[in-house]
């Protein structure tokens, strides 16, 4: 009889648990593992469900998952979207991280990992469009959106509930929806009170993901987790956390804000605030990249100067199509170059104006080039722009350089023939007839 009466209360009780189907989006009113409607185990349940308006979206293996998309050959193979035996992994699919590929690991490792993995260099110019087409489709939800990267965001859905006809949450749930039947990609949902909490979720059930923090659980949430859960904790600060004893978040919570600042400066208050869930910030849209960049890591290590150029003026019309794209300009440029021993090299210098222009941006790196081409071999050269700004700005009449103005000229109906015909179809006298490759 006792047992009785406590299935009854929990099955109350559980009944006033919100919930509904991430597929057929039924509401949830009895205790089951299924859906009542269709049979789906794919439910989302939480007590503070309906509350909740601020989401963290993350596409699941961007770069995999477009390929995978745009060649069905490769669903159920290892995919790795990386650059050559000297590279490092982009992307890497799910079924490539079962092997142990990780992003950022180094080609070769990630091959013996998986040697069996189809390994395919990235598209940029493909991602970004469709990073663009997902961005689109988020705007029409709210437009409270703050771009963290060209597969990620932040939203905040409150207030919007009127437009919808559904609370966030299931707002959220028809737009998953909706990305995989027009786009093709799978992405995962974080919804939560706070961007710190929300962004921990999005990660908690990948792929196609949709999980849910509350303010009520988040202190015992949290107490369990790695100090590297928090942003701002990585491998190094782990290590003199760990050597102060300091391993999970939940130690963190039992010390005081004051003493955290002393011991650690300024992120002490960020390891109080986190840890228990105390996170202040809004969704902005002003936040956006701070700088646009393109690098490339080579087959082999080079120290010419006159290798090198091409390379560097390849990158510098990357990085100018994506300001012009983006319809953003920067004002520094900077360039980044790695030796053969994996000694980071970083120049930069800030112009009079700002730029969009890739011939600006090539001149400018050319001279900061010149400088390191001592016989110094390099695996790996960049080239970006930063202090980035409304391009209304950029790129004035130059009274000096009289050559300026037809360099800009030509630029420009380079770029409509490249809009017409294809990036590859005109090419300055720097690249043309160089390997695409490096």
């Amino acid at each position: 009889m006792r047992c009785s009466i406590f299935v009854l209360i929990m099955t109350l009780a559980y009944a006033k648990t919100p919930g509904f189907c991430r597929d057929c989006l039924a509401e949830q009113k009895a205790e089951t593992r299924r859906c009542v409607a269709c049979g789906s185990p794919r439910l989302v349940r939480h007590k503070e469900l309906y509350d909740l308006t601020l989401a963290h979206i993350d596409c699941d293996a961007f770069y995999a998952a477009i390929e995978k998309r745009d060649n069905p050959e490769l669903a159920d193979k290892p995919v790795i979207i990386g650059g050559g035996k000297r590279g490092v992994v982009s992307t890497a699919c799910y079924i490539a991280r079962i092997h142990g590929v990780r992003s950022a690991m180094p080609m070769f490792k990630a091959l013996e990992a998986c040697p069996q993995a189809v390994v395919i260099r990235p598209d940029m110019e493909k991602y970004v469009k469709v990073g663009r087409e997902v961005r689109t489709l988020m705007q029409e939800l709210t437009p409270l959106v703050q771009p963290l990267s060209i597969d990620e965001a932040f939203l905040e859905l409150g207030g919007t509930e009127r437009l919808h006809h559904d609370p966030p949450a299931r707002t959220l749930a028809k737009f998953v929806q909706r990305i995989e039947k027009e786009i093709g990609i799978t992405i995962s949902v974080g919804l939560s009170y706070c961007k710190f909490l929300a962004k921990v979720a999005s990660d908690l059930q990948k792929p196609r993901g949709f999980s849910v923090i509350g303010r009520e659980e988040a202190v015992s949430f949290l107490a369990p987790r790695p100090v590297t859960t928090i942003w701002g904790v990585g491998k190094a600060f782990a290590a003199t956390l760990e050597a102060d004893g300091i391993r999970t978040i939940g130690q963190l919570q039992t010390m005081e804000e004051n003493d955290l600042m002393r011991r650690y400066g300024s992120i002490g208050q960020r390891l109080a605030r986190l840890s228990r869930g105390i996170d202040d910030r809004e969704v902005h849209l002003n936040d956006a990249a701070k700088s646009v960049s393109s690098e490339t890591t080579f087959f082999d290590d080079i120290s010419r100067h006159d290798e090198l150029v091409p390379i560097l003026r390849s990158l510098s019309e990357k990085v100018s199509w994506r300001l012009k794209k983006d319809d953003i300009a920067g004002q520094t440029v900077v360039l980044k170059m790695k030796t053969a021993d994996f000694k980071l090299r970083t120049r930069n210098r800030k112009l009079e104006d700002p730029t969009q222009l890739a011939d600006r941006i090539f001149r400018t790196g050319l001279d900061l080039l010149g400088k390191e081409t001592d016989g110094t071999k390099f695996r790996l050269i960049g080239i970006g722009v930063t202090d980035l700004c409304d391009p209304a700005r950029a790129d004035p009449p130059d009274l000096i350089d009289e050559q300026s103005g037809r360099r800009a000229a030509a630029e420009a109906a380079m770029d409509k023939l490249r809009d017409k015909f294809g990036k590859g179809t005109v090419q300055t006298g720097y690249t043309f007839g160089g390997k695409r490759d490096h």
